[in-house]
Parts: structure tokens; C-alpha cells; sequence
């Protein structure tokens, strides 16, 4: 029998099987589970971008220790709209699997960009014991690992942030910023609409693209169709964190100014296939000795900045890592009582 609770207080629906074969097992029909579905209100009042720093640095720390499993992800591509992605990572306990879409142009036809779902087991029985809705998990942790970098690579002096692109995960990136003490800043976007609203949210200002990329730490969050970081935008000291360019094709950054750049990454063999890096990477512009790791830098074993001048770049690929960090401690505010959330017992 399986029990769907719906909110508290509602009246379960209930739906019976019968086995074809012989009678239920004694021992089966004894073990039941109570699993919360948090959707994404869930999720956002669970985690705060400060927690979502917190525990997206860990993971990276956690990841580079060796500490934290995560096989590569596997992408599914659907020509011409976007591509899915299956994502499996497992640490502290726990063993997670992100199936999550990229569908760019879907906001045109009134759907989510992202959509999909987190799974969250057991890594020592491989109960379920969660699931959650992919998208809030996402922003959270775009946001905060665009955070972590600025805290591990921006200049000492940092302070005003560009936002090139103002959608929810470009927002979420300026939001944990700001959680960050990292402001003001300048918010352009294609919608101008897009760049006013998060530039009231935060006290900060709309502006151009070429006012945004001048700042010294430029967020990008674009569909990667296009570089909207040129050569000429660059200037000393500034730390560049590049989010959206994550599937093979995409860039946000003029290969020129990439050739100018510090490089960093979230992780080599999946910047290296499907992030910024990917193209100068295939075309033999860019080294895998030219590159560090995020994780490296926050555990002492690379080194980060090497001056106040030198110009940083981060290409963010997004990691299951991260999602882990997100999700697990959405579950623990659940299990706490700080949340509430839709159950499905069976």
C-alpha cells in the first residue's frame, strides 16, 4: 500500500497492489518510510545564501580531500532545445542524484529554463530520504560557489560586483554576494525589466553591460550564445566568476581575455569538456597546467591569487558536490522541525 500526505492535515490517498506472485512478504510489509518531498519554497526557506556558502566551501574542501565521491556527470542532449543532465555525488553519509534540464530558450515559452528533481539516500542502507525539486538546490548553490570563489580569489580591496545577466540563477549569484559583504554593484541584462528588479532588491544599480564587466568582480550569467566579457572590459585586479557557459559550445568570455586571465575551476575534467574553458581547451589554447582547482586553492594546496593585479577567472560548471551540500542541509532543517514539507509514506 502506498500512503501520499499531501501538507499537514490532509486526507491520504491510498493505493493497493497485489503480487502476482505468492503472498506479501511478512518482513516487507513491516518496513515503512516517510519521505518529504521539499519543493522549492521548501528549499529556499530551509537554506540561506549564508548557509549555502558555508556549506558549498566545505564541499569543495571535502571534494578536494578526496573525502567526497562524484563520478562525472552524463549528459543527454535534446536538439535543438537544451539537454538534460544526470548527476550523482555522495559524502557525509549521504548519496544524492540531480536529473535536471537546460532548456534556454524555454522562458519563451513560459517554462523554466532548469526543472527536474534531487534524490537524497542513505550511502549506508540506500533508503531514500528525500526528494526535492532540482531548481531551488540550483540557484542556491550556483550562487554560493560564485560566493566561495570571490572569498578564495578576488583581490583583498574587492568590493563592487557586476552581474552580466539578471535571471534567477544570476540573482541568486548577486543575492549570496551580498550575503558575502560584497557590494554594491551593477546589474545589466538583455531585460531591462530583469536589471531594475534585482537592482532594487539590493540596493544596488541597473547599467550597461561594459559598466557591469568593469567592476571588480564580474558575475556572468548568460545562456553562453555569445562572449558578453571582452578583452577590452579587462582591467587589474578584477576577479571574472563564469556561470553559464556549462555544456560544451558555450562561452561567456572573449578568448582573448581568457589568454589574460588567471584560470581557476570547480572541477578540470568537466570545465574541460563542458564549461568556459571547454573551446580553448579542445582548440590547445588552454593547458590542463594552466589550470587550478577551487578545491585546491581552499585547502592550501594550490595557490590562489598570486597578486593584487593579476585578473582571476572561475569557470563554475557546477558540480554534484555542491548539490549534495544544498540538499543535504535542506534535509537536516526538514528533519529538524525548521521546515515543512509534502510526505509520501510507502
Amino acid at each position: 500500500m502506498l500512503v501520499l500526505l499531501v501538507g499537514q492535515g490532509a486526507v491520504p490517498h491510498r493505493w493497493s497492489f497485489r503480487r502476482s506472485l505468492g503472498p506479501p512478504d511478512p518482513i516487507r510489509a513491516r518496513i515503512t518510510a516517510v519521505i518529504p518531498f521539499l519543493d522549492n519554497d521548501a528549499v529556499l526557506a530551509a537554506v540561506d545564501a549564508a548557509t549555502a556558502i558555508e556549506r558549498t566551501r566545505q564541499a569543495f574542501e571535502r571534494h578536494a580531500r578526496g573525502e567526497w565521491e562524484m563520478p562525472a556527470k552524463v549528459y543527454l542532449d535534446s536538439p535543438p532545445h537544451g539537454d538534460f543532465r544526470a548527476m550523482p555525488a555522495r559524502g557525509d553519509g549521504m548519496a544524492l542524484l540531480k536529473w535536471v534540464t537546460s532548456f534556454p530558450h524555454n522562458p519563451e515559452r513560459g517554462l523554466p529554463v532548469v526543472a527536474g528533481a534531487v534524490v537524497l539516500s542513505d550511502a549506508a542502507t540506500g533508503e531514500l530520504r528525500a526528494v526535492m525539486d532540482c531548481r531551488a538546490v540550483t540557484w542556491l548553490r550556483t550562487g554560493a560557489s560564485a560566493a566561495v570563489s570571490a572569498q578564495a580569489l578576488a583581490a583583498d580591496v574587492a568590493a563592487s560586483v557586476g552581474v552580466i545577466g539578471c535571471g534567477v540563477n544570476g540573482a541568486w549569484a548577486a543575492r549570496c554576494l551580498a550575503a558575502a559583504g560584497y557590494g554594491p554593484g551593477v546589474c545589466a541584462d538583455s531585460s531591462d525589466d530583469a536589471a531594475r528588479s534585482l537592482a532594487d532588491e539590493l540596493g544596488w544599480r541597473a547599467g550597461s553591460r561594459a559598466e557591469a564587466a568593469s567592476q571588480e568582480i564580474v558575475i556572468t550569467m548568460t545562456p553562453g550564445e555569445e562572449p558578453v566579457v571582452l578583452a577590452a572590459d579587462l582591467r587589474e585586479g578584477q576577479h571574472l566568476a563564469v556561470l553559464g557557459a556549462d555544456a560544451h559550445g558555450k562561452a561567456e568570455v572573449q578568448a582573448a581575455a581568457i589568454g589574460r586571465c588567471r584560470l581557476f575551476c570547480d572541477e578540470w575534467e568537466q570545465a574541460a569538456s563542458g564549461g568556459e574553458l571547454a573551446g580553448p581547451v579542445s582548440a590547445g589554447q588552454v593547458s590542463r597546467e594552466r589550470v587550478t582547482q577551487l578545491g585546491d586553492v581552499l585547502i592550501g594546496r594550490a595557490e590562489g591569487r598570486g597578486g593584487e593585479e593579476e585578473i582571476t577567472l572561475f569557470d563554475s560548471t557546477g558540480l554534484a558536490i555542491q548539490d549534495l551540500a544544498i540538499a543535504a542541509a535542506a534535509y537536516d532543517a526538514w528533519r529538524d522541525g525548521a521546515v515543512e514539507a509534502q510526505q509520501v509514506q510507502f
